[in-house]
């Protein structure tokens, strides 16, 4: 049983406001509360008759989202989670209609800015980008990041947002980005449910917060459960505010400043926001709001009732202490509006929900209902009376509410059932099918990466330029001095990471950087990997250019839900109205021992399209493909070669000027008898094994792709197949790793298998990570040995007169 709380009676500080001026502001605040709760009401109503297939309610959470929205200005960001459609709908992030056309999945950007219709119902954004992939003034907009469904999977990003201001306002260097910052007075928001603070992102972002000291507001909506999990699964002491007390600051140490307020007390949630955010903005300290007693009136979701595992005490609870009707009551009892006059507000609320509702379902079809018109007047022209295509003209035009899907369903039976039937009809049917192929292709496909302005592949193509006094360095050195050279070009790149700073980073490729350019360009981080590519993703929201190191690719699995999850989707979830060009740097591929020596490029490849992979097999070319990056606006990762740091490479004159192409494959050594496809460490094995098969009169030819996303566009392995006709596949992954996506790659999207004369075979590590130690590594990854016997049994399966059996 709830304890029986009466709401507090004080009123919010309206000293400088006349008593009608007060009234206007609170009751326009409970009209939007109130049609925040119909749209929630008749949302859910939509989903049960079958318009919608899922819906997500704020409903309960309306009062303290207003006395957030209050706080909020332009200029500042928010990383919440899907129950904030009441703070959306007062700041002006989502209108009503808009809500509602995210509800049926409008594919419009115009009628549904936040995601084009790509992901379910209060999943918010601001569209931060113009169509050209230029920046818009985030100055003069309230900012809200794509929201993502995975439980507190926003804190991430979050941390970045924030950590933005302190650059903003302690960099004098990046003055010049009007457009991005006015003096790092911005303030990121971040909400999240009380359930979800269980998870290891929400206390890693904490942590992190407390630790740089930046503008976070952090408020937690209470309700007491997790779906059907009460709180005492959840949460030691079931009161998370209480457990984080140790981050409360005090004179002797920074942290947080903790406040606590009920979710139904709207002149406390006012005054709480006010204080809170003052704080933050001004102190740049990050804070926390702890919402408790918030009420669920629907339930987690449309899947399920509450009901279920709430009983009768709590939902009478619920009823009485629902914050709509607390401040409702409040309101009549301060006399600040007559029953009667609430009452009518009440209902023009409903009436104006309900049409609103009906505008973006009637939008919603108009385009169907003409394509679906056109679709029944081809089919028909083409049936000439038979009755099975007939019958799917007379099945489409009964079908109310028609959407695309049995559309275009109905265009392509109708072109398979007429395929033994050629005519100028089926013709018409078919172009008109092709054009709608392309638009929905354009819909629902489209914008896995900005392709703007500042694509990578409009970087212009640069070669590394030596002379005679170019030295020879470490391929450390050369990494240092490309990274030297662009941080001096510009001011907007960052750099953060484990024992990056003080001492370079593990391999030294930032070696004295941080002295040269300050601690807080090139910095430390605690180890906290999904807050490091956070940390990143929230910084390039922002304008800025960070390099987000994680250590080893190993350590990669930490931060993967976080890349794939947020960074990966993106430009698609936002239909490119987001974009976040920040580079993960790493290290991987061969060294010692379980932990140290990954190369998880199926994982990789699997989880993370949406970013662009680079494998370079040096550090002459990672540096060209840093220099490409630096100078675009896409999400990378980079994967540099352990072994690579001390082999000597030679130093380009401009090192920091030059650019490797993404997506160009290499041909490093030319040859007739059969293709190796490769890339990264194993690329060096791969040429020295040529040298010994060239012995047994073996010619192969090398192609290193370079980059696996996007794979070599110009096609050059299936060009070196047409030559040679054999294909072995080289990678340090697991079998069935990458090398089966390189082989899908080259066989059947570069049609390379009608060029076979034999299985095309691939040389992968063993099931297992490797064990420790020279000999674990010799036996679990290939070597000079198994390529060479590897190519040489291929030559025998093709000739074994003239190549005999080894063993």
């Amino acid at each position: 049983m709830m304890p029986d709380i009466k709401p507090t009676t004080n009123p919010i500080d309206a000293s400088e406001l006349s008593f009608e001026d007060f009234k206007t502001i609170v009751v326009n605040d409970y009209k939007i509360a109130f049609e925040s709760r119909q749209a929630s009401l008749l949302g859910r109503k939509e989903v049960l008759t079958g318009k919608a297939k899922f819906g997500i309610f704020g409903d309960g959470k309306e009062v303290p989202q207003i006395a957030m929205a209050k706080a909020f200005k332009n200029g500042d960001w928010r990383s919440g989670y899907y129950r904030d459609q009441t703070f959306a709908f007062a700041t002006g992030i989502c209108t009503i209609k808009e809500f509602f056309a995210q509800l049926y999945a409008n594919p419009s950007v115009e009628a549904e800015p936040a995601s084009a219709g790509r992901q379910m119902n209060c999943h918010f954004a601001t569209r931060s980008i113009n169509e050209d992939g230029s920046w818009k003034d985030l100055t003069a907009m309230k900012n809200c990041s794509s929201d993502i469904a995975p439980t507190g999977g926003q804190m991430a990003r979050l941390v970045g947002l924030a950590y933005a201001s302190k650059l903003f306002r302690q960099n004098p260097e990046l003055e010049y980005l009007k457009n991005f910052s006015v003096n790092g007075n911005e303030v990121a928001f971040g909400t999240i449910g009380n359930a979800s603070t269980s998870e290891g992102v929400f206390f890693e972002a904490i942590n992190a917060a407390g630790v740089l000291q930046i503008p976070m507001a952090i408020s937690i909506w209470d309700d007491a459960y997790g779906i059907s999990v009460p709180a005492k699964y959840q949460t030691t002491k079931e009161d998370i505010s209480e457990i984080l007390k140790g981050f409360q600051r005090d004179e002797n140490a920074a942290g947080y400043e903790i406040y606590k307020v009920r979710g139904w007390d709207y002149p406390a949630l006012c005054e709480t926001y006010q204080k809170a955010i003052d704080v933050c903005r001004t102190e740049h300290v990050p804070v926390m709001i702890h919402v408790t007693e918030v009420t669920q009136p629907q339930g987690h979701s449309t899947s399920g009732s509450h009901e279920r595992y709430k009983d009768k005490d709590r939902l009478d609870w619920e009823k009485e202490y629902d914050c709509i009707v607390q401040m409702r009551k409040w309101m009549i009892e301060s006399a600040i509006i007559p029953e009667e006059e609430l009452a009518a507000l009440e209902d023009e609320a409903k009436k104006f929900v309900r049409e609103t509702q009906k505008e973006a379902w009637n939008e919603f079809l108009a385009d169907i209902k003409i394509e679906k018109d056109q679709a029944i007047e081809l089919i028909n022209t083409l049936a000439k009376g038979n009755p099975a295509l007939t019958k799917i003209t007379t099945q489409l035009a009964n079908t109310p509410d028609a959407q695309r899907k049995e559309v275009i369903s109905s265009a392509r039976k109708a072109l398979r059932l007429s395929l033994q039937h050629p005519s100028g009809e089926r013709n018409e049917l078919l172009e008109w099918y092709k054009e709608q192929s392309g638009m929905n292709t354009e819909r629902y496909s489209s914008k896995l990466f900005t392709d703007g302005k500042e694509s990578p592949f409009l970087v212009e193509v640069l070669q590394p330029e030596y002379n005679e006094l170019s030295k020879m360095v470490d391929g450390r050195e050369l990494l240092n001095a490309c990274f030297d050279a662009n941080f001096g070009r510009d001011p907007r790149l960052v750099a953060f990471g484990e024992d990056l700073g003080a001492i370079g980073d593990v391999n030294q490729g930032f070696a004295g950087l941080q002295a040269k350019y300050g601690d807080l360009r090139i910095t430390d981080t605690g180890i906290r990997e999904m807050t490091i590519v956070g940390q990143g993703i929230g910084l390039a929201m922002r304008g800025l250019k960070p390099i987000a190191e994680i250590q080893y690719l190993d350590y990669l699995l930490f931060a993967l839900n976080v890349l794939s999850d947020d960074l990966a989707s993106l430009s698609y979830r936002t239909k490119a109205g987001q974009k976040a060009p920040v580079i993960i740097r790493t290290r991987g591929h061969r060294l010692e021992g379980v932990w140290h020596s990954g190369s998880p490029i199926g994982m990789i490849l699997g989880s993370l399209r949406g970013l662009h992979i680079c494998v370079p097999r040096n550090m002459t070319q990672a540096a060209g493909m840093y220099n490409t990056l630096f100078r675009s606006d896409e999400p990378a990762l980079v994967i540099e070669c352990l072994n690579g740091y001390r082999l000597k490479e030679k130093l380009p004159e401009n090192v920091g000027a030059y650019t490797v192409p993404l997506g160009k494959a290499e041909v490093i050594k030319e040859g007739s008898d059969l293709t190796i496809v490769s890339y990264g460490s194993t690329l060096r094995i791969v040429e020295e094994a040529a040298e010994e098969l060239a012995q047994f009169g073996i010619s192969v030819e090398i192609i290193d792709p370079q980059t696996l996303l996007p794979f070599d566009t110009d096609q050059l392995c299936a060009k070196s197949l047409s030559k040679t006709n054999k294909l072995l596949v080289v990678d340090e992954d697991v079998p069935g790793g990458g090398t089966a996506f390189i082989l899908q790659q080259i066989l059947e999207e570069q049609k390379g298998y009608y060029n076979l004369d034999g299985q095309p075979q691939t040389l992968s590590a063993k099931a297992h990570r490797p064990p420790y130690g020279s000999d674990g590594d010799y036996f679990s990854k290939p070597s000079l040995d198994d390529v060479v016997e590897a190519v040489y049994q291929m030559m025998h399966d093709h000739n074994s007169v003239k190549y005999p059996a080894i063993f």
